[in-house]
């Protein structure tokens, strides 16, 4: 403060020993750079100290030369209203309400995760039980920071998750084409728990006699697998007739349609297609049903005992006991199955 007073009044005595012809162009001069600056900012960075130095300037000088000032009268009065609080305005010692520990944070979020038709109101209920006073509010916050919704929209059940709970198998056709057009359909089942794929045959016209039999077949060959089973999920295909969603009812298996034009609710079958195409079908030319049945069923025994998969932690759905050999006796036969799937081999030269 008392250097600002220095300066003033130093700034005072400066203009008292000058001639009014030196004051009045430099005043010009002034008002001129004040009026280039305010073209090229239009909120000027003021300190405490520049309004300090207006304010008490304003203060000696009449309202009619106060025209042309970066601030106005109201300015002026806002700034002495704001110093005047500021000083007699004392620091809370406790600012703001406390933070919440991370204790009771990492409950609200385990809460949340572990009970998904739970709302943060609920939890908000749950933890006051425990003994943790916590605002509603509050729990909102925590479960958004960690993206959850505090809505119990969380509890809406998906497909995937259904069939999941259900133990379900699903099946589907996968077409194939050969080098001369002809087309072949690949029956096979999924087991959705395990993964597990189940080669049930390959047919130029699948009728639902032929798929009623292949059911038949399915049991006949893996039936102590599908013990666990519950539901078969199958699309709307005129293949599968009455009598073959009968031989499933027989076992105890549920019959769930897929709705019409939706693959994606058969998601698990719809998806071991898409590897079958990519990592056989498309590398090799097929040339006739024997050829692409014995690929087939080469590489599902392939996928089922020796592919990693990500959902069942890099492990294949049917692991090999730790100290065994894989199904496949001789050891030239898993080599060249191995070949075979991941495309290295060239039907077109084997077949010439």
């Amino acid at each position: 403060m008392f250097g600002i007073l220095y300066r003033f009044l130093s700034a005072l005595a400066r203009l008292a020993v000058r001639s009014g012809r030196s004051k009045d162009l430099e005043i010009i001069v002034l008002r001129h750079q004040l009026t280039v600056l305010r073209r090229q900012t239009e909120r000027p960075a003021i300190d405490d100290n520049d309004r300090t130095v207006l304010g008490a300037i304003a203060a000696a000088l009449p309202r009619r030369l106060r025209n042309g000032w970066i601030v106005t009268p109201e300015t002026l009065l806002r700034w002495h209203r704001r110093r005047i609080a500021r000083h007699w305005t004392q620091p809370s010692q406790q600012p703001g309400r406390p933070s919440t520990s991370a204790k009771i944070a990492s409950l609200a979020v385990e809460m949340a995760t572990n009970n998904p038709t739970w709302g943060y109101r609920r939890i908000t209920a749950e933890l006051n039980r425990l003994g943790h006073r916590i605002g509603a509010s509050t729990v909102w916050r925590i479960l958004k920071q960690h993206n959850i919704e505090p809505a119990p929209n969380r509890s809406v059940l998906t497909w995937t998750q259904f069939l999941r709970s259900q133990a379900a198998v699903a099946c589907d056709f996968a077409t194939v084409d050969t080098a001369f057009l002809r087309r072949y359909y690949v029956l096979f089942f999924i087991d959705v728990t395990s993964r597990e794929v189940f080669y049930a045959g390959i047919t130029a016209n699948p009728t639902g006699p032929w798929t009623t039999q292949a059911a038949r077949n399915l049991f006949l060959r893996h039936g102590d697998r599908l013990d666990q089973a519950r539901a078969l999920v199958r699309d709307r295909g005129s293949q599968f007739v009455d009598s073959f969603d009968e031989i499933f009812r027989t076992e105890g298996l549920k019959i769930l349609r897929t709705p019409i034009r939706t693959p994606v609710a058969n998601t698990f079958a719809e998806r071991w297609i898409g590897t079958l195409r990519r990592e056989l079908l498309d590398r090799t030319i097929i040339w006739n049903q024997r050829q692409l049945e014995r690929l087939a069923t080469d590489y599902i025994a392939h996928y089922n005992d020796h592919r990693p998969h990500r959902s069942l932690d890099q492990q294949p759905p049917r692991p090999a006991t730790p100290g065994q050999p894989e199904p496949d006796a001789e050891p030239s036969l898993r080599v060249a199955r191995t070949t075979r799937c991941d495309g290295l081999i060239n039907e077109y030269r084997m077949a010439a």
